[in-house]
């Protein structure tokens, strides 16, 4: 019966792609049948339930709590390993000469960078004329509710570089991507500084759960909505 199910979800999988499969299904990928009998498929919903979902998963797996949740070494390294390649295939798409072409991709690394995460993180992504990448940094870690910033610490850092743009970023603990007066005051903030010193602030970012928000066009998307790249600081 496991091995069946696991065949069937192994044939989508390849089909259909990852995106057709559940946030379940795609874990139950990586476990086996326990010594109880249960099917790695309702081994994956039960271990999701218990933990809260992905998000806290990947922060049990990090920090080592792992213990209640009964899997085996070999399943521990296995999603400690597809946590931290999917971490790394999001940054990939930022590396260092890459063209920035959307604010999805900026969207995309921040997720990644914060899922499961308690507290704001504010990011900047720095780019040359041509939004080709210069460099990705993180420039404050907050509380639940913010993450300070001030410009210097925006602006600073991407004039020594010779940045001629940049796309700010932060995430919202709570899955709400909706912005909050402070993030517009924020954005308005930033943009100012950035006319004044000539790097223009192409947007700002807010990344939620499955959902980002961009000030550029002042409208949320869903963050799976499409792979087709499009210009960054236009459509999302």
């Amino acid at each position: 019966m496991a091995s069946e199910l696991q065949t069937d979800l192994s044939r989508r999988l390849v089909t259909h792609g990852e995106r057709r499969l559940s946030d379940t299904e795609c874990l139950a990928l990586l476990l086996a049948a326990d010594r109880s009998g249960a099917v790695p498929l309702l081994r994956a919903t039960r271990l999701l339930a218990r933990v809260g979902g992905l998000g806290a998963l990947r922060q049990r797996l990090r920090g080592g709590v792992t213990e209640d949740l009964e899997l085996r070494p070999r399943e521990r390294m296995r999603l400690l390993a597809a946590s931290g390649l999917a971490r790394r295939l999001a940054e990939a798409q930022l590396v260092v000469g890459a063209v920035l072409r959307s604010a999805r991709e900026v969207a995309e690394l921040v997720r990644d960078r914060t899922l499961g995460e308690l507290r704001e993180s504010f990011h900047v992504v720095e780019v040359d004329a041509r939004h080709r990448v210069k460099r990705v940094r993180t420039v404050s870690i907050g509380g639940l509710c913010s993450a300070p910033v001030h410009p210097r610490e925006v602006f600073g850092p991407a004039l020594a570089l010779g940045a001629a743009a940049l796309v700010v970023a932060h995430n919202h603990p709570s899955g709400d991507p909706a912005p909050s007066d402070e993030d517009a005051l924020v954005t308005e903030r930033l943009r100012r500084v950035g006319e004044m010193c000539g790097v223009e602030m192409l947007d700002h970012v807010v990344v939620g759960d499955g959902r980002y928000y961009s000030f550029s066009d002042q409208r949320s998307h869903p963050l799976a909505a499409s792979r087709d790249p499009e210009p960054a600081g236009t459509a999302s």
